[in-house]
C-alpha cells in the first residue's frame, strides 16, 4: 500500500511589470495570449488547452516534457474582478496520480506607470509527489514568461 500524506503550504510571489494592469491582466484572461506564456519550460509540449475565464468557468491544461509523463491542470474560476483579481482553484495531476490541490490569489495594481502583481497560493501536495518548494518553483518560472511576453506583445501593438 502507498503510504498517504498531505503537506499544506503557501507562498506568494511578487512581480512588477512595465505594462498598465489591463494588459498584464489581459494575458491572463484572452486564451490566445495566456497560451503563448503559461508553462514552465520550453521542453513543455501542450496536448489540450482550454479557457472558458469567467466565474465559474474552467481551464483545462495538459501537457508533457520529454520523458512523456502527462502534467494536468484542472482548475475553476470563483471571482474575477477585472484588471484587478482573480482567485481560482485547480489540482494538478501527474500521470494518473492527484498531486496537489490550491488556491490561488492573483491580484494587480498600478505601479509607478506599470503593474505590481501578487501571485499567493495555498495549496496541499499529496502523498509526496511534490512540494510547496517545487511548485513555488516551477511557478516562478512560469511567471518568468510573463515579463518578456508583455514586453514582445508591446511592440507588436
Amino acid at each position: 500500500m502507498t503510504a498517504r500524506s498531505a503537506v499544506h503550504g503557501t507562498f506568494a510571489i511578487e512581480r512588477t511589470y512595465d505594462a498598465p494592469p489591463e494588459r498584464v491582466f489581459a494575458a491572463w484572461a484572452d486564451p490566445d495570449l495566456k497560451m503563448q506564456w503559461f508553462c514552465c519550460s520550453p521542453d513543455w509540449t501542450v496536448i489540450e488547452f482550454d479557457l472558458d475565464f469567467r466565474v465559474g468557468g474552467r481551464e483545462v491544461n495538459s501537457g508533457a516534457m520529454g520523458d512523456g509523463v502527462v502534467h494536468a491542470f484542472d482548475g475553476r474560476y470563483f471571482d474575477i474582478v477585472p484588471n484587478e483579481r482573480i482567485v481560482y482553484g485547480y489540482d494538478m495531476r501527474l500521470g494518473d496520480a492527484r498531486i496537489s490541490v490550491s488556491l490561488t490569489t492573483v491580484t494587480f495594481e498600478p505601479h509607478h506607470g506599470g503593474t505590481k502583481m501578487i501571485f499567493t497560493e495555498q495549496g496541499v501536495y499529496l502523498d509526496g509527489h511534490q512540494t510547496p518548494e517545487a511548485r513555488e518553483q516551477g511557478t516562478q518560472m512560469g511567471l518568468d514568461n510573463l515579463g518578456p511576453f508583455l514586453e514582445r506583445s508591446a511592440k507588436t501593438a
